[in-house]
């Protein structure tokens, strides 16, 4: 039987409530293509899984066979000599329900893949992790890694104000508008105090701020400052904002503290297309007309829902 060794090929695991499903499948989009949707992703474009807070598991694939029975055979030709190992069923895949495989036989499969691999096993402090996961009528066996929720420390931050995104959803914000950060320059240019700046600073995205509000500006640098992270952050409206992005992240005012009038709120818009040649634009009320005026194209669109309250967010060029 003749072994397939596949380079550069990874699958993901995606795990999303009902609720978050639309926002996650736009950031899945972003990173992998129009495509992609979960809850399993396979694809060749690579992604530190720690980035999104969807992903919930890599595997960089070693080697794929049409049943587990032609994986054990094949699982014998990782040799990682006298290293340490671990080999883990991956529950999330796209089996049908009549073929779910219950806890007993996943521990099963562990153990018979884990006979075959060349190395030590350990089950408690491995050097090395092997995932075997199902999708599209096949198994794929790799190296695994699974999300550590890093962005999950920014959640409480010295300054805050209620109305700012979450965490969480000013990472997926960042990875939207910035999938693939090399080369790539990006602005927030009404970052209030900062939360779209933390989660794009600390994921290595070249990034600076810029608000209106002096409060604001200086909440931005004192969180910024509370994370370790260093970036700009500059005081003005986005009207005298100088220089040229790749792409701009905008939450647009709407809290009693940043009222806006239509008219400024599509002078951002404008501006914004003065500046960046992408645009990710989150708002609470339609604005595609003015986005429309502004210059742009949307790309994509979600509703990114949380109990009664609603979020709208597009993606521009």
């Amino acid at each position: 039987m003749e072994r397939r060794v596949i380079v550069n090929e990874f699958i993901y695991t995606v795990n999303y409530s009902e609720e978050d499903k639309e926002l996650a499948e736009m950031e899945l989009r972003a990173f992998f293509g129009s495509s992609a949707s979960g809850p399993v992703v396979k694809s060749n474009v690579e992604v530190d899984v720690n980035r999104s807070p969807f992903i919930r598991e890599k595997i960089e694939v070693l080697l794929t066979a049409d049943s587990v029975a032609d994986m054990v055979q094949k699982a014998g030709s990782i040799n990682i000599g006298s290293e340490t190992f671990k080999a883990i069923f991956v529950k999330i895949n796209d089996l049908p329900p009549e073929q779910k495989v219950e806890y007993k036989k996943r521990m099963e499969i562990e153990r018979a893949i884990g006979w075959e691999i060349v190395g030590e096993a350990d089950l408690k402090n491995p050097e090395h992790l092997f995932g075997l996961v199902a999708y599209g009528g096949r198994w794929y066996l790799g190296h695994y890694q699974k999300n550590k929720r890093v962005w999950m420390k920014h959640i409480k931050k010295p300054r805050e104000y209620s109305t700012a995104l979450s965490a969480r959803d000013a990472r997926v914000m960042a990875n939207i508008a910035v999938p693939n950060p090399k080369g790539v320059r990006a602005i927030d240019p009404c970052c209030g105090i900062g939360t779209v700046l933390v989660e794009a600073l600390s994921m290595g995205i070249d990034i600076e701020g810029r608000d209106i509000n002096p409060l604001a500006a200086s909440g931005s640098r004192e969180n910024l400052a509370y994370f370790g992270l260093k970036g700009r952050v500059t005081l003005g409206p986005i009207e005298e904002a100088q220089g040229h992005y790749d792409a701009a992240i905008i939450d647009m005012p709407y809290n009693l503290y940043t009222h806006a009038t239509p008219d400024e709120l599509q002078s951002i818009l404008t501006h914004a297309r003065r500046i960046a040649d992408k645009l990710v634009v989150v708002s609470i009320d339609p604005i595609e007309e003015m986005v429309e005026r502004a210059g742009f194209i949307i790309q994509d669109r979600c509703i990114a829902r949380k109990s009664t309250f609603s979020r709208r967010i597009l993606t521009c060029s």
